[in-house]
C-alpha cells in the first residue's frame, strides 16, 4: 500500500476517533471532571465545529441558545485566546471616561454603562482592571438574548457581590432599561435610558439585523457618551480609500485569500465578517479611535477596535469655524470687542483662507457623513489629513529622525522667542517644537510631510499631559519602557489622534523589546548609528567610547579621540560607506541636491573651475572632508558627557541625567504638563508650501525651516515659490531661520529679490564649531523688509511672471493689482 494511502487512512481514523469521543462526552456516556482542560476544549470543538444547528425553533434567540447552551459553562475558558482585543477596548473606553470625569463632562459615580451582547459578563468583570465597577458606575446593564449565557452572568455577579449590575435577557434591537429620569445630557431624540458608555464585544458580527441595532444605539448615548466595539472583520483597503472619517487606514487591509478564508470559516458558526458592519458603525458615529489588529496565536484572525461618539457635535458650525481660524491664524482668534467687527473678521477669513480640514468638514456635512476623526478628538493639536495620499505613504510607516539634530540653544539666542510670536517650524522629531513651547509663544505650527514624525511629536505631547516625569524619562530619556503598551492604552490614548494611536499600538515593541537600544535605534537614521556602534565593537573601542562619554574636560576628550578617530574617520571606511549614495540618503538623511551643494563648496575651496564635473573620487573626497570638519571640532570644543547630548545619544543609545535635551528636564515637565500648555500647538501633516499658503497673510513672526531649502533643485522654480509664500505669510520684521550644508547657499539670492534681508549669523570653517551639532556649514536669518505686491487673485507680480503654470495660475492685468 502506498504511503499516501496510509496517511489518508490514519488521518480519517483520527478524525472519526475525535468525533466519537466528543459525541460520547456530549451525551454523558463518559464522565470526565468538568474542570479538566481536555473536557473544556472538547466541548468547545463539539459546539463550534461538529454539533449541527437545530432547526426546530424560530427566531434569533432559539438559534443563539442552540449554539451556546452546550458550551455556556466553558465559554470564558475557551474564548480567552480567540477573542483578542476585549481588554484593550475596555482599557480605551475606561481612559476616555476618566478624561471626561476630569473635564467635568460626566460625574464620577453617576455613569451608566450598557454592555450589549455581554454574554457571560466577562467584560464587566474585566473592566475592574481599569475602573472600580461598583463605585465608578451608577448602574451597569448586561443585555443578551441567550438565557444560558445570562444565567452564567447572574452567577458571576452574585459571586462578585456587585449590586449595581443588572442582567437583561432581551433583544439588542429593542431592549429597555428600567425607567429612570430623563438624562439632560442625552443627545437629541435620545431615550430616557441614555448611557455614558455602550460596549459590544464580538456580538455585532452575530446579529443578523445589525442596522437596526446600530441605529438604536445612536439614541441611547448621552451627548458626551462613548461607544466601544471589538469584533472580527475582513476588508480591502480599496473600500475605505476615499473616506476621510474612519480615523486612519493603518493595518486595515486583509488580502483576498484571508478575506475569503475567514469569511467562510466564521460563516460556519453564523458569524458574519462582511465589511458593512464596521462601515455602518463608522457612518453612524464619530470616530475617536480606530485600530485594526491580528490574533496571531490563531492564524492571524483580523479584528478591530472602534471607539466612537455621537456623530453630531454641539454647535457644529461655530466649532468648526473656530478651529479653522486657529489653523489659519484668522483674526477670529482675537476679535475686536464689538460683535459686528468680530463677524466681519469671520466673514473675511471665510472668504479668503481655509484649512484643508475645514474644507473636508464642509464636504462631509453636506453629504451627511461624520466629520473627519480629528474633530472628535479630545485635543485639536493634530489637524486632519488623508493618510492614503502617496506623498504620505512614501515613508512606509517609518520616521527618519528619532531625535532632532538642530541645536535649540542657538535658536533661542538668535530668535529671542516671546509670548506674541507665531512660529512655523518643521517638526522633525519634535524636540525643537517642545523647546519653543517652553517660551510660551502664542502659536506654534509644526509642519512635516512625514506623518510618522508628527506621530512622534504627538506621543511626546500626550506624555506630558498624561504621565509623570519618571515614565516620560523612561520612554524618551532611556528610549525603553516595559509597560509602554499598558500606558498607551490606559493613559496616553485619550490625548492622541486616532492615526497616532494606531501607529504606536503597532510599534509598541520599539519601547518594550528587551534587545537593542529602543527608540533611538529606530527610524531611517538608525543605519548610521548602528554602523558606528558595530565598528566600535569590532575594533574593540567600546571602552574608549565609554571613557569619552565620561570625560569631564576637553583635554580628556582630546587624549581619547585619536584612538577612535583612526577607525571612524579612516579612508577605507569613507571609500566603502560614507561616500556612497546609500549612506548619504538612507543612513544620514542627506538628499542628492544637498550632497551636490557640499561638493560645490569643495570645488570652490579647491580652486576648480565651475564647468568641471566632479567625478566619483572628488565627490567622495568632499563628503569625507565634510564629515571630518563636522566631528573634529565637536570633540575639541564641546563636552560630550555633560553638554553635547546629540553625540552622547549616538554613542550611548540613550540620554543621561546630566546630558539630555531641555524638554526632558523636570522643570520643563512641570511647565508643559500644566493644563493649557499645548493650546497653541497645531500639527500639520503637509508640505510647507501647502500650510503657509493657508495661513492668513502677515500673521507669522518666525519661520524655522531647518535645511529644507537645500533639498530643492536649483533648476526649478520651487525655491522661488516658497520664498514668496513665506513673504506673504510673515509680518514685516518677521524672521526666517534656516541652516544649510553650504557656506553660500544658492537660494539666498531669491530671498534678497523677494522682500527679505538675509544675514549669515553662523559659519563653519575648517576647525571651527558652529554649534553643538556642527552638522551644517552656515546658519542664516532672513528678515522680511517689505511686502510683495499682490493682485486680487492672491498672486504676487513675480509669481505671475513665472513660466510654471502650476505656480502662476491665471495671469492678471496691471489694473487688477492691489497693494
Amino acid at each position: 500500500m502506498d504511503w499516501l494511502h496510509l496517511y489518508i487512512a490514519a488521518a480519517a481514523f483520527s478524525v472519526f476517533a475525535l468525533v466519537g469521543l466528543v459525541l460520547l462526552i456530549s451525551f454523558d456516556k463518559i464522565k470526565i471532571n468538568s474542570d479538566n482542560g481536555l473536557s473544556t476544549y472538547i466541548k468547545f470543538v463539539w459546539a463550534n465545529f461538529l454539533k449541527p444547528h437545530e432547526h426546530g425553533g424560530e427566531g434569533q434567540q432559539y438559534a443563539l441558545e442552540s449554539f451556546y447552551k452546550t458550551q455556556a459553562a466553558v465559554y470564558d475558558a475557551t474564548r480567552r485566546r480567540l477573542l483578542h482585543g476585549r481588554e484593550d477596548m475596555l482599557g480605551l473606553v475606561a481612559a476616555q471616561l476618566k478624561y471626561k470625569v476630569d473635564s467635568k463632562k460626566i460625574k464620577n459615580g453617576k455613569a451608566i454603562w450598557v454592555d450589549v451582547g455581554g454574554g457571560t459578563g466577562y467584560n464587566i468583570e474585566a473592566m475592574a482592571a481599569f475602573l472600580p465597577v461598583d463605585k465608578f458606575f451608577e448602574h451597569v446593564y448586561l443585555v443578551d438574548l441567550s438565557p444560558s449565557l445570562c444565567e452564567v452572568a447572574r452567577q458571576r455577579f452574585e459571586r462578585l457581590g456587585w449590586k449595581n449590575v443588572t442582567v437583561l435577557c432581551q433583544d439588542a434591537r429593542s431592549f429597555r432599561l428600567p425607567e429612570r429620569p430623563v438624562d439632560p445630557r442625552a443627545t437629541t431624540g435620545a431615550a430616557s435610558d441614555a448611557a455614558d458608555l455602550i460596549t459590544m464585544s464580538y456580538s455585532l458580527s452575530m446579529i443578523p439585523d445589525y442596522y437596526s441595532v446600530v441605529d438604536s444605539l445612536t439614541s441611547r448615548l448621552t451627548s458626551s457618551g462613548i461607544l466601544g466595539v471589538c469584533d472580527f472583520y475582513v476588508q480591502s483597503i480599496v473600500d475605505v480609500s476615499s473616506r476621510n472619517y474612519t480615523g486612519g487606514a493603518f493595518n486595515r487591509h486583509v488580502n483576498w485569500l484571508g478575506r475569503m478564508f475567514w469569511r467562510a470559516w466564521f460563516d460556519f458558526d453564523r458569524v458574519s465578517l462582511e465589511a458593512a458592519r464596521r462601515d455602518y458603525l463608522e457612518y453612524r458615529f464619530g470616530t475617536v479611535i480606530s485600530a485594526s489588529e491580528r490574533n496571531y496565536l490563531l492564524g492571524g484572525i483580523p479584528y478591530y477596535i472602534f471607539v466612537g461618539c455621537p456623530k453630531e457635535i454641539t454647535s457644529t458650525s461655530a466649532a468648526i469655524e473656530k478651529l479653522d481660524a486657529s489653523f489659519t491664524e484668522s483674526p477670529y482668534l482675537s476679535p475686536a470687542n464689538h460683535q459686528q467687527e468680530m463677524n466681519k473678521a469671520v466673514e473675511k477669513s471665510t472668504q479668503e483662507v481655509h484649512s484643508k480640514a475645514y474644507e473636508s468638514a464642509v464636504i462631509n456635512l453636506s453629504a451627511n457623513l461624520p466629520l473627519p476623526a480629528s474633530f472628535y478628538q479630545n485635543h485639536h493639536c493634530r489637524i486632519s489629513y488623508n493618510d492614503m495620499l502617496p506623498k504620505h505613504t512614501q515613508f512606509q510607516n517609518e520616521y527618519i529622525y528619532a531625535f532632532t539634530w538642530e541645536d535649540p540653544r542657538v535658536d533661542h539666542r538668535l530668535l529671542n522667542i516671546g509670548s506674541d510670536d507665531v512660529i512655523l517650524a518643521i517638526t522633525s522629531a519634535g524636540d525643537n517644537i517642545l523647546d519653543y513651547l517652553q517660551k510660551s509663544p502664542r502659536r506654534v505650527h509644526a509642519v512635516d510631510l512625514n506623518p510618522n514624525q508628527n506621530h512622534l511629536l504627538e506621543l511626546k505631547v500626550a506624555s506630558y499631559i498624561a504621565l509623570g516625569h519618571r515614565d516620560m524619562w523612561k520612554i524618551f530619556g532611556e528610549g525603553k519602557h516595559a509597560q509602554f503598551r499598558e500606558l498607551l492604552i490606559s493613559k496616553l490614548s485619550p490625548h492622541l489622534s486616532s492615526q497616532a494611536f494606531q501607529y504606536w499600538l503597532e510599534h509598541t515593541q520599539v519601547f518594550t523589546s528587551s534587545s537593542g537600544h529602543g527608540l533611538y535605534e529606530t527610524g531611517g537614521s538608525r543605519h548610521a548609528i548602528r554602523m558606528v556602534r558595530y565598528l566600535f565593537k569590532v575594533f574593540g573601542l567600546q571602552g574608549e567610547v565609554r571613557k569619552m562619554c565620561e570625560a569631564q574636560t576637553i583635554q580628556e576628550q582630546r587624549e581619547i579621540w585619536p584612538r577612535i578617530r583612526r577607525v571612524l574617520l579612516s579612508k577605507p571606511l569613507n571609500w566603502a560607506i560614507v561616500s556612497t549614495e546609500w549612506f548619504a540618503w538612507k543612513a544620514a538623511g542627506v538628499p542628492r541636491n544637498q550632497r551636490n551643494m557640499i561638493v560645490d563648496d569643495f570645488f570652490r575651496r579647491s580652486g576648480l573651475t565651475a564647468d568641471m564635473k566632479p567625478g566619483k573620487d572628488v565627490s567622495g573626497q568632499s563628503i569625507w572632508e565634510y564629515v571630518v570638519n563636522t566631528l573634529e571640532p565637536v570633540v575639541n570644543d564641546t563636552i560630550i558627557s555633560n553638554d553635547n547630548y546629540f553625540y552622547y545619544l549616538c554613542l550611548q543609545g540613550q540620554f543621561s541625567r546630566r546630558c539630555h535635551p531641555t524638554y526632558l528636564s523636570p522643570k520643563a515637565h512641570v511647565k508643559l504638563s500644566t493644563p493649557g500648555a499645548f493650546d497653541g500647538l497645531r500639527i500639520h501633516t503637509d508640505e510647507i508650501n501647502e500650510v503657509i499658503k493657508r495661513i492668513t497673510p502677515g500673521t507669522l513672526t518666525i519661520a524655522v525651516i531647518m535645511d529644507s531649502m537645500d533639498w530643492f533643485d536649483p533648476s526649478s522654480e520651487a525655491a522661488i515659490a516658497q520664498v514668496r509664500k513665506l513673504n506673504h505669510a510673515l509680518k514685516k520684521g518677521g524672521r526666517i531661520l534656516l541652516r544649510s550644508a553650504s557656506i553660500e547657499p544658492w537660494y539666498v539670492k531669491h530671498f534678497e529679490k523677494n522682500g527679505f534681508e538675509p544675514r549669515r549669523v553662523g559659519a563653519r570653517f575648517p576647525g571651527t564649531c558652529i554649534d553643538r551639532v556642527n552638522m551644517y556649514a552656515s546658519t542664516w536669518i532672513c528678515t522680511k523688509t517689505e511686502d510683495l505686491v499682490r493682485p486680487k487673485n492672491g498672486r504676487t507680480i513675480s509669481e505671475l511672471s513665472l513660466g510654471d503654470s502650476a505656480v502662476a495660475g491665471k495671469k492678471g492685468s496691471v489694473e487688477d493689482l492691489q497693494i
